[in-house]
């Protein structure tokens, strides 16, 4: 059997400046892994399109179960102006959290043991 070495891994250019939280990312099968600080965490695409398309599919459907009875019956309240946007983004909310979960890196305290 022939050894494979592990993927590269690519390090956020703000990791060293930003004292914190830090996550990985699994990228492209060529990239390998990305060490992000918050920030970049938060901002990684995969995780960003993963969230909005979580966001789109589960919003659609709390929508279409909790909104349309109503506007069905011409009831178009104003807080229908908030209820559906909030609607959509508490999956994307839940989703990218466990993402960043997933990702986290727990740092070993020094004088730990």
């Amino acid at each position: 059997m022939t050894e494979t070495s592990p993927p590269p891994t690519r390090i956020c250019p703000h990791r060293e400046d930003r004292p914190g939280a830090h996550f990985t990312f699994r990228m492209r099968s060529d990239v390998g892994f990305v060490l992000s600080c918050t920030l970049c965490a938060l901002r990684n695409p995969r995780m960003l399109r993963r969230s909005l398309a979580t966001a789109a599919v589960v919003g659609s459907i709390l929508v279409t179960i909790n909104q349309v009875p109503g506007m069905i019956d011409g009831d178009f309240s104003g807080s229908l102006a908030w209820q559906i946007p909030l609607t959509y983004l508490v999956p994307f909310l839940v989703t990218t959290w466990g993402a960043l979960g997933n990702a986290f890196i727990r740092r070993a305290r020094a004088g730990s043991s």
